[in-house]
């Protein structure tokens, strides 16, 4: 597993790969691996305008890229709904569902939905988007990929279930954790729903960047207004932070590797888990609690209005 470079992710001719976030940070630099690797990329963006300049940046590096640029802002259930039939229509499989977009310590404000941002953007938006491409994901000819982001700072996460919002008390740093910590709740409770029902040809794991020197550090202390936070931020993406293509690779390994198995959690394997080459690594005591989880899952159907059509269980026989 050491050294695993974008030189060896394998071959993806044929196969269907969404990306959230894909016009920019590790959204674009993992289109470029997938693309580059022969994939067509689905590029779901908030800004098809964004998309499109992302677009024409992976095809100077991948001229042959087969890149589709599609509307999905995650802030918006409808939104969501409509990229994912749109999605479904078009294509026959979805082989590769990347939930990578997000938002990082910003001031409180809310979605279309009314939902806190954080945890609506990082965590519902995805939950809702995997909900509906869910059997465009079984109709894969082989073993399709959940992989969902999540960040070193969901071991700061608390799932606080009587204030998921943050409407009586709001910090935006345990916001973001908490969001964080909801993604790998949410992608090891689905890997554990997966295989009570016997559906073993779809896959989901978790991943996190390390340090990756992107945009979402800034966005932050831009919608603050703190030009001192922005300044330290830059210093720390400068001296601290890997480039956002290597910071892609955990998510790309997660997504391609055929040795990952479901519920596993990829980051870089380096100083503190922070930069280098992807591993296998565990993720904090909380992320495995099975009834936050499944709280967390019935809290989430009840806000978006999406259930997962996962089948009966499968019964063993004597």
């Amino acid at each position: 597993m050491s050294n695993w470079t974008a030189a060896d992710v394998p071959d993806q001719s044929g196969r269907t790969v969404v990306v959230t976030g894909a016009n920019s940070g590790l959204g674009l630099e993992g289109t470029k691996h997938f693309a580059d690797a022969g994939a067509t990329v689905v590029m779901a963006c908030r800004s098809t305008s964004k998309g499109e300049s992302a677009a024409a940046e992976v095809r100077q590096t991948v001229p042959d890229a087969d890149l589709d640029v599609r509307e999905c802002d995650l802030a918006d259930l409808d939104s969501v709904a409509s990229f994912a039939a749109d999605v479904r229509d078009d294509y026959a499989a979805v082989d590769v569902l990347c939930n990578n977009a997000g938002v990082m310590a910003i001031p409180r404000s809310e979605t279309t939905d009314g939902f806190e941002t954080q945890f609506g953007v990082n965590h519902l938006g995805h939950f809702a988007l995997t909900g509906h491409l869910l059997g465009a994901l079984r109709a894969s000819e082989g073993e399709a990929r959940v992989v969902s982001q999540s960040s070193g700072l969901h071991e700061r996460g608390e799932m606080e279930f009587d204030d998921l919002h943050g409407e009586r008390s709001y910090d935006r740093w345990d916001a973001y954790a908490q969001s964080k910590l909801a993604n790998l709740l949410f992608a090891y409770e689905l890997d554990r729903r997966l295989d009570a029902v016997g559906v073993d040809d779809v896959t989901s794991v978790g991943c996190h960047p390390g340090y990756s020197s992107t945009n979402l550090q800034y966005r932050g202390p831009e919608a603050s207004g703190s030009w001192l936070r922005l300044a330290m931020m830059r210093v720390a993406n400068a001296v601290v932070g890997q480039s956002p293509r290597v910071g892609a690779l955990p998510m790309v390994y997660a997504a391609t590797h055929p040795g990952i198995e479901g519920g596993e959690y990829v980051g870089p394997g380096g100083l503190m888990d922070m930069r280098g080459y992807p591993a296998v690594q565990e993720s904090s005591e909380r992320s495995h609690d099975e009834p936050s989880a499944q709280r967390l899952w019935e809290v989430s159907e009840a806000l978006t209005g999406v259930t997962y059509a996962l089948g009966e269980p499968v019964v063993a026989e004597d």
